[in-house]
């Protein structure tokens, strides 16, 4: 019963090979895209960690940044 799961036909080699291609290239996917999105994390924290207040007010009034939370309070019902 085990063997005919496997083999499938005679298909069995070209289907697990092609599942196995398609299971390590989504988990060398969801690795690599993790450790590109901590390493901007990283960067992002290190760019405004130190941020001081002046320029966070004047961030603050800046157009792109008030339509930025303008769509999101209007979004959220």
């Amino acid at each position: 019963m085990i063997s005919e799961i496997l083999n499938m036909n005679g298909y069995g080699l070209y289907v697990w090979s092609s599942f196995m291609f398609t299971l390590l290239s989504f988990g060398t996917l969801y690795f690599v895209t993790k450790i590109q999105l901590n390493k901007e994390l990283r960067n992002f924290q290190a760019k405004f960690r130190n941020l001081d207040i002046e320029k966070a007010e004047i961030a603050k009034e800046q157009e792109i940044y008030r339509g930025i939370l303008s769509s999101t309070s209007t979004s959220k019902i």
